[in-house]
């Protein structure tokens, strides 16, 4: 029977997870993950560290930001790997900002071949987006795409 260690260290965390040992100082550093210290204080994660790195990846693919991850891992106890539940349950948290930043993208998409495909490309007289500058008297910035959404 094969020895299996209790502890890890930050190098075979990096190796199995695919992550830079860089990344996992950085995820510790934001508390995303957390080690114990050896006698000779070298970091050693328990074996569960594994399961929130491959949550905090296909989180961070899916466009959340590193505080709401966080959030939701500190719903968590830290002495147990996330189990199937509780990434059922930051899933579905997660897909209404999903589906949401999905109809934006798309609405997004839709306009852009009709706004610059007339060839005009006038930021200040689009007769279609902003016809007289309407936009511009009111304030800088590009605000008609939070608007449309």
């Amino acid at each position: 029977m094969q020895n299996i260690p209790a502890m890890l260290s930050v190098g075979e965390v990096a190796r199995r997870s695919g992550v830079a040992v860089s990344t996992l100082h950085f995820y510790e550093a934001k508390g995303l993950i957390s080690a114990e210290r050896s006698g000779g204080n070298q970091r050693r994660f328990r074996r569960g560290v594994l399961r929130r790195v491959a949550v905090i990846k296909v989180a961070q693919r899916t466009g959340i930001p590193l505080g709401e991850i966080k959030a939701a891992l500190d719903m968590l106890p830290a002495d147990r790997p996330v189990s199937g539940e509780d990434w059922r349950r930051m899933s579905a948290a997660w897909r209404d900002d999903l589906d949401h930043r999905i109809a934006q993208l798309t609405a997004l998409r839709d306009q852009l071949g009709s706004c610059i495909g007339c060839g005009c490309l006038s930021m200040e007289d689009c007769p279609l987006r902003n016809p007289a500058d309407r936009l511009g008297k009111d304030a800088s910035g590009a605000r008609l795409i939070a608007q449309d959404s």
